[in-house]
């Protein structure tokens, strides 16, 4: 954390809110969202919402029985103003620790070069959340996938687990039909995720295909943050290495669609260096289980070519560094494949988006056993798996 208590952040785009439109002194000065929780580590949290006008925020936050620490984003000497999206990164957190926190928002009303007016300053009720622990032997969390723009399917899907504790919600991929703007995200996801868990649950979230489309796919990254500020990345928790990749677009790089704007091939490429990498590493050779969760499953969804290209640029290194499980979506069929001639793993494809098809996936672990569960909409078990450790 830096001098008084202020911790470095990373730069967010001033870029123009279109939750409400043109801004003005009739509208009333609000949140737009409440905080949700991002790229979680042992010692650091992001916590991110937006505000309806330009604003100056920072979050205040303490362990109980502790006196209170205040944060902002600085970029480069300058406090991050003038903004409508608001990330703050906590650093210098314990590991294994629950904490409290506020957010506050004041308004800007003048941000001129020698001259700054302020109004009113938002104050959120508190919020808790939980920082990672690296000494956990266990893991508990919640994958969503294919919810396409029905924002209704958060609660009712997350209302399937019960009271059984989770960690994290990994959203992989298809969140949206298409990129719209602003309000889109805000009202099919933002603010449907943090009313039931992301004020106090952090949650991942890689692109499926349908992210890249639409004029606002360009303006995700300002809204959500991922591990190292990447579309692919690996984390660990208890017993299990998590692999996430980015698997893009379905169809050709020249396909007429995409107007010669995509390069997919090209990118997935790239991804399957890295993989090589990481699988390569020692914590993901030390680790007893090795889980990759991406959106466009490698095998049992047809001869698409993102599917296609996936299994060729991936699961040469599936099988050399003997994943143990891939965790997918896109083809709206749920499912669990188990291993055979083509995969030495099992595939689980998550169900989704319309009602009757849709599913909750339920991961948890310890070094005795990972067991998944899939509950379709109404509740019933529809598939579930178990592994045992891989021998160290």
């Amino acid at each position: 954390m830096t001098l008084a208590g202020l911790a470095t952040g990373n730069l967010v785009q001033a870029a123009e809110s279109t939750t409400t439109g043109k801004d003005s002194d009739d509208v009333t000065y609000a949140f737009v969202t409440k905080p949700y929780l991002q790229n979680p580590a042992p010692d650091a949290m992001t916590v991110t919402w937006l505000t309806n006008k330009p604003s100056h925020s920072w979050i205040e936050f303490w362990l109980e029985n502790d006196k209170q620490q205040r944060s902002q984003t600085i970029n480069s000497g300058l406090v991050m103003a003038n903004n409508t999206t608001h990330r703050i990164r906590l650093e210098g957190l314990k590991p294994g620790k629950a904490y409290s926190y506020k957010i506050y928002s004041r308004e800007i009303k003048t941000f001129l070069p020698y001259k700054k007016e302020f109004g009113e300053t938002l104050t959120s009720e508190t919020y808790r959340f939980e920082t990672s622990d690296p000494a956990k032997e266990t893991v508990a969390m919640l994958i969503l996938n294919d919810i396409h723009d029905r924002p209704q399917s958060f609660a009712h899907l997350e209302r399937l687990n019960g009271n059984d504790p989770y960690e994290f919600v990994f959203l992989n991929g298809d969140m949206f039909d298409h990129q719209t703007d602003e309000k889109q995200l805000v009202d099919h996801l933002i603010n449907p995720c943090s009313d039931v868990f992301a004020a106090h649950k952090p949650f991942f979230f890689v692109r499926g295909n349908h992210e890249t489309r639409g004029p606002f796919s360009y303006q995700m990254n300002n809204y959500f943050e991922n591990i190292n500020n990447k579309p692919y990345f690996t984390f660990r928790r208890g017993p299990v290495f998590f692999i996430a990749l980015d698997t893009g677009e379905d169809k050709e790089d020249n396909h007429e669609a995409y107007y010669g704007l995509a390069a997919f091939d090209p990118f997935r490429e790239k991804q399957a260096i890295w993989l090589k990498e990481v699988l390569s590493s020692k914590e993901a050779r030390k680790a007893e289980y090795r889980v990759v969760l991406m959106h466009i499953p490698p095998f049992h969804s047809g001869d698409w070519h993102g599917t296609t290209h996936c299994r060729k640029c991936f699961t040469p290194l599936f099988e050399k560094h003997k994943v143990d499980m891939v965790i997918s979506g896109h083809t709206h069929k749920y499912g669990i494949h188990q291993p055979q001639a083509d995969h030495s793993y099992p595939i689980i494809i998550g169900g989704g988006p319309q009602e009757g098809n849709r599913t909750l996936i339920k991961l948890r672990a310890d070094k005795k056993q990972l067991m998944l569960n899939m509950i379709a909409d109404n509740g019933k078990l529809v598939g579930e798996y178990s592994l045992k450790p891989r021998k160290l």
